[in-house]
C-alpha cells in the first residue's frame, strides 16, 4: 500500500508544531529496522556505480546498510553485500569499489566535520580550557569532545567541570575522545589549536551528535556515549600545548 507522505510541520491538538517523525528503514544486510538518521543509505550512479549517499539525497532508488566497516567489508569480500544491492536495486551491479568502506568512513568524517564548522560559525560552540570550565561548571555545556591528541590531565579537568555543572560527580562519565586530533579540528572550525570542543546549544549538540555517532558507530566506536578519556591514547604522542 502506497504511504501518504507526511507534511513537513506536524500540529498537535493545540495548534503547536510537533517533531517530525523521522522514516524507518531495513538494513538489506541484517533486515534490522532503525531511524533512517542511523543507518548509511547508498546509491546506485547512471553508470552502474554504487557510492554513499550520506545525506541520503541522490535522486533514484537507494539502499540502507546499518552495518560496521569491518562488518560491511566482510559481507562484500564474501559476496553477501553484491546480492543484497542487486535485489534492492532491482538491476545488475556492474562496479562495487573494494574500498567502499573506506569512502564511507570519509564521507561520514567529513560530515560531521563540515557540521562542526557550521556550528563554530554560528557561534554554538566553544573552545579553549578556560572558557569551556566556566560553561561546563555553569550548566551550559551539551556535549564534549576531546581531540584523539589531547593531553589526559586536561580531559580530566574539563570532564570533572561538565560533571561539576550537571550534577554527575563520581559518576566517571565524561566527554568523547575523538578519533582525530587538533590539527584536523582545528581546520574544520577554522582556528588554531583547537583540542577540547564544547557544544552550549542544545540543538547544535544534537544535530553534531546524530553526523558523529553514525561516524564512530561505523567505525566500531560503540554508540557515540560520552566516553572518559584514558591515558593510553598519549604513550607515543608527547604532550602538547593545551588552550
Amino acid at each position: 500500500m502506497r504511504r501518504t507522505p507526511l507534511p513537513r510541520t506536524l500540529l498537535n491538538e493545540t495548534g503547536q508544531a510537533v517533531k517530525k517523525a523521522v522514516p524507518v528503514r531495513k538494513c538489506i544486510l541484517t533486515r534490522a529496522c532503525a531511524d533512517s538518521d542511523a543507518l548509511i543509505r547508498l546509491a546506485l550512479g547512471p553508470d552502474g556505480d554504487v557510492a554513499p549517499d550520506i545525506n541520503a539525497k541522490a535522486p533514484g532508488r537507494g539502499a540502507w546498510i546499518g552495518v560496521t566497516a569491518a562488518e560491511l567489508t566482510e559481507a562484500q569480500a564474501k559476496g553477501k553485500l553484491a546480492g543484497a544491492l542487486k535485489h534492492a536495486f532491482k538491476v545488475k551491479i556492474l562496479a562495487l569499489p573494494d574500498e567502499l568502506a573506506a569512502r564511507i568512513s570519509a564521507a561520514l568524517q567529513k560530515g560531521w566535520l563540515d557540521r562542526l564548522g557550521l556550528e563554530a560559525r554560528a557561534g554554538n560552540l566553544i573552545c579553549g580550557a578556560d572558557k569551556i570550565d566556566a560553561a561546563a561548571r555553569a550548566g551550559q555545556v551539551h556535549l564534549l569532545l576531546h581531540a584523539s591528541d589531547a593531553r589526559a590531565d586536561g580531559i580530566g579537568k574539563r570532564d570533572q567541570s561538565w560533571r561539576v555543572g550537571t550534577g554527575r560527580e563520581g559518576s566517571g562519565q565524561g566527554g568523547i575522545r575523538l578519533p582525530v586530533d587538533r590539527d584536523i579540528i582545528s581546520q574544520a572550525l577554522g582556528r588554531s589549536n583547537a583540542v577540547h570542543i564544547a557544544l552550549t546549544d542544545k540543538k547544535a549538540a544534537e544535530r553534531v551528535m546524530r553526523h558523529l555517532g553514525r561516524w564512530l558507530n561505523f567505525n566500531g566506536c560503540g554508540n557515540g556515549a560520552p566516553q572518559t578519556g584514558d591515558e593510553r591514547a598519549n604513550i607515543d604522542n608527547p604532550p602538547k600545548n593545551e588552550e
